[in-house]
């Protein structure tokens, strides 16, 4: 009998055991744009959560959107707001944008000479249009009248896929020129119409791509041209001031957003301030109201308070600029209203 008894309680604090130690796999994909602040992000928060597994894959905001609404991943990241068709087609109900940290996209460069480069939002149109054609093109000379410019054709490096990073840079440049706005328009994938383009799926390649072309010309996160030591150029705002990109100007270009829509899908680029930068975004976490999977939603809810609060204090460290306070006050509200499958709110103790 005492054996029974003693095998029977072994195998329950087994399973006790089990139970408490089991790891939990959540699965996201989506933007490039932030995916060294999210391996960053992730590494720390797994590093003190040891039951937390957390992947994520940089397959760019087009791709990270459509997984999350066919229900494929359990989180998606994306820096362009999904459209209310899109979301109303979405298979997990009602979803949440949670902005995670604000970027700035930077024009790339690579010709001879060229460090201190200016570029203003009309020339960089012109150029993505196909209007500007060479390096050394009279309008791109009155900006920079002391820069050496060669009289090679340019060639313009852009996204291939379904980019964030993309809906960032149009939506700045549809502001700025009504043609580019007419031909080329917003979005996350867009047709391109400068001769001889090269496209190029994701940050990295893009990156890659501009290193590798002698006098081309692309768009990448502030992070790639850091980190690859790309040269970049200042971007004239709309106060007529040539500025670079950098933590600084990127939250100068967001203020305190505490007019943000009660949704948090918005626009900051071509924002106004002597010291805003003009190519400024937003990066978001998609995540559903009512998760399918109790486990599931609780760890996604409990990283995405750490990222939006203590997680802030990486963001300055990969070239990222923190959230606003006001903002994370919102966030707050929106991570509180995400339920498990019993409707019960999933972040407790907060």
């Amino acid at each position: 009998m005492f054996k029974q008894f003693f095998g029977i309680a072994c195998a329950s604090l087994m399973l006790s055991i089990g139970f408490a130690s089991a790891d939990v796999t959540i699965n996201g994909a989506g933007a490039s744009f932030p995916k060294p602040l999210y391996d960053r992000l992730i590494g720390e928060y797994t590093r003190i959560h040891t039951d937390v597994r957390i992947n994520y894959a940089s397959e760019g905001s087009g791709a990270g959107i459509k997984k999350f609404s066919e229900g494929t991943i359990d989180f998606g990241g994306t820096d362009s707001p999904m459209k209310d068709a899109q979301m109303a087609g979405a298979t997990g109900g009602k979803l949440f944008h949670i902005p995670t940290a604000l970027g700035a996209v930077v024009p790339i460069y690579n010709i001879a000479g060229g460090d201190d480069l200016k570029l203003s939002g009309p020339v960089l149109a012109d150029i993505f249009l196909g209007n500007i054609t060479k390096w050394n093109d009279a309008k791109i000379a009155a900006l920079n009248p002391e820069v050496k410019l060669p009289s090679a054709a340019i060639t313009v490096v852009h996204r291939s896929d379904g980019s964030g990073t993309t809906a960032i840079f149009v939506d700045y440049l549809a502001k700025i020129s009504p043609e580019f706005k007419e031909k080329i328009g917003t979005g996350t994938s867009v047709k391109w119409t400068a001769p001889g383009a090269i496209g190029a799926k994701g940050n990295e390649q893009v990156s890659a791509n501009v290193q590798r072309t002698r006098n081309s010309i692309g768009y990448v996160e502030l992070i790639y041209a850091m980190a690859n030591k790309i040269k970049f150029a200042p971007v004239q705002n709309k106060a007529g001031k040539f500025v670079t990109a950098s933590l600084e100007t990127t939250s100068a270009a967001a203020g305190d957003l505490t007019s943000a829509p009660a949704d948090l899908r918005m626009s900051i680029t071509d924002a106004a301030g002597e010291d805003a930068y003009p190519i400024s975004g937003l990066t978001w976490i998609l995540a559903y109201e009512q998760q399918k999977d109790a486990a599931k939603g609780k760890a996604l809810v409990d990283f995405l308070w750490w990222a939006t609060h203590d997680g802030q204090a990486i963001h300055p460290e990969v070239h990222y600029a923190p959230l606003p306070q006001a903002l994370v006050q919102k966030i707050e509200v929106m991570l509180s209203s995400i339920k498990g499958p019993d409707g019960q709110a999933l972040l407790s103790g907060k």
